[in-house]
């Protein structure tokens, strides 16, 4: 039997990769596949809850980081965005 916090990353990085824009699936993929191994109970359930949110929010974010600076998601933002190595 699987662990349930293995099935969890599954699922999340197939959302990860799965969003709906092909900008976001590779943002967003990419970053999952390198980190979803080593993430443990609360971060994973931080991005669970970052990926709930609609791709064109999730996209300013990252564009505009100073939208989201005193959101939840704030230093999963800046993770995203050194992980990719963006400006900013």
């Amino acid at each position: 039997m699987s662990n349930p916090l293995e099935i969890r990353r599954r699922r999340a990085a197939y959302r990860a990769h799965h969003r709906g824009t092909k900008e976001m699936d590779w943002l967003l993929g990419k970053y999952a596949d390198a980190e979803l191994a080593g993430m443990d109970e609360a971060a994973l359930v931080q991005f669970e809850r970052f990926l709930a949110i609609a791709d064109p929010e999730l996209h300013r974010w990252i564009v505009s980081p100073e939208l989201c600076a005193d959101s939840e998601f704030a230093g999963l933002l800046g993770q995203i965005r050194s992980f990719h190595a963006l400006a900013g």
